[in-house]
């Protein structure tokens, strides 16, 4: 999909009913909305050469990726972030539903795409990789330590209830779960900010272009940030129901201190690291993300798989709430089910990216997501691109945006 803030306000590529030479039809193309076109309001127009590339440190390539952009104008919001826009009359009032344009470009799956993720592994083949992998694993062998958490797929005796697995270890409750996203998206957040933080210094200091790394960054980091604004409406309905019980908010979900320390440990702690880890080794810092993200697909994939199967009755009939429908784009009547699908496929999508810039040289390489990401036929069965994969990708980029230039450069003529 080319990167638009179409995206953000309209159903997915495939349910805006564009013309048949507006897609790609190969998945390694992935789903392609071309801009330009005079029906799509808001689209970033790319400025394009006649000039042909296909390599990652070409000049031409490098202005594909840091060509001037035109951003969204007054007015070309869709409607209803207008209306929303409207009824805000004061600096502090805050509407009741916000869509569209409050998010950087995010992906928006088919169904398809939902259950076309794998877990996968990249086995470590350098040193820095090695350590990547290492620290990872041993994160997660710790966390998995405090909690007593001992995954299975089958319990040791038949006939175990849901409690007796809980009790035994073997099954998170819904706490324990929700204790666990809270952490594993703390962690997740920091990276992306960093390594764009980092980069805009650079492209700064040395007065430079970014190649079209920083705003994949920054995407990321906050789409890591948007899990966590999910997260918080499950908590909020199963207190609401125990207070009618009589039974108090801070008795009932009070984080213990060691919980709130794991937390500021991610916060703080591992920003200042991963700041120093990226200064030392870009390559690195992508790497152990990319390790992160590994684990993030194998979590979520066991929590939709205990949903799935009744092992978290607290959440079987939980609706989606209102911020992830509209984040997602998901149906009015999504459940909690729905949105845990569609956190998996972003996380499979970070694993995909930063395995990919791993293989990079993030001092002279463009990034071959800046305008456009394959579909999750392709992120959810590989890795990431080889070097060698990812400047075929630009190049092919790069001939669909010169040949759309080109068609709309026809319409013109013609009208």
């Amino acid at each position: 999909m080319l990167r638009t803030t179409v995206i953000k306000t309209a159903q997915p590529v495939l349910r805006l009913g564009l013309a048949s030479s507006c897609l790609a039809t190969s998945h390694l193309h992935g789903s392609i909305l071309l801009v330009g076109k005079p029906s799509l309001p808001g689209a970033r127009q790319l400025s394009t050469s006649a000039s042909n590339s296909n390599d990652l440190t070409s000049k031409s390539a490098i202005h594909a990726t840091t060509s001037k952009h035109k951003q969204d104008l007054p007015g070309s919001s869709s409607p209803e972030t207008a209306l929303v826009s409207k009824q805000a009359h004061t600096v502090n009032s805050v509407p009741d539903a916000i869509h569209g344009d409050w998010v950087l470009f995010h992906p928006v799956y088919s169904k398809d795409e939902l259950t076309a993720v794998e877990v996968l592994h990249r086995e470590p083949k350098t040193f820095s990789d090695k350590l990547a992998h290492g620290l990872v694993r041993l994160a997660r062998r710790i966390f998995d330590w405090v909690v007593r958490y001992k995954h299975i797929d089958k319990p040791p005796a038949p006939g175990m209830t849901i409690e007796e697995l809980r009790k035994a270890g073997y099954l998170l409750s819904e706490k324990q779960w929700m204790d666990r996203i809270l952490f594993l998206e703390s962690i997740a957040g920091v990276p992306g900010m960093v390594a764009a933080t980092l980069r805009h210094l650079t492209s700064l200091r040395l007065m430079r272009r970014d190649k079209g790394w920083i705003h994949t960054c920054l995407e990321e980091a906050e789409n890591e940030r948007m899990h966590l604004m999910y997260v918080e409406y499950p908590v909020l309905k199963l207190i609401s129901e125990l207070l009618i019980q009589d039974r108090t908010f801070m008795t009932i979900r009070k984080p213990s201190m060691f919980f709130r320390l794991i937390v500021l440990g991610a916060q703080g702690v591992f920003y200042n690291l991963f700041f120093l880890a990226y200064m030392i080794s870009p390559r690195a810092g992508h790497r152990f993300v990319g390790y992160l993200e590994e684990e993030a697909v194998l979590t979520y994939t066991r929590c939709i798989a205990d949903l799935e199967a009744g092992k978290i009755p607290e959440w079987t009939d939980l609706p989606a709430p209102d911020i992830a429908i509209d984040y997602w784009r998901l149906p009015p009547d999504a459940k909690l089910l729905d949105v845990i699908y569609a956190v998996r496929s972003d996380e499979t999508t970070h694993r995909f990216v930063n395995h990919s810039l791993a293989n990079l040289n993030p001092a002279t390489d463009v990034n071959p997501f800046a305008l456009r990401e394959p579909d999750m036929h392709v992120k959810g069965k590989k890795l990431g691109f080889e070097r060698s994969e990812a400047e075929e990708y630009v190049k092919q980029t790069r001939e669909m945006v010169e040949k759309h230039a080109q068609e709309v450069h026809a319409q013109v003529k013609e009208a």
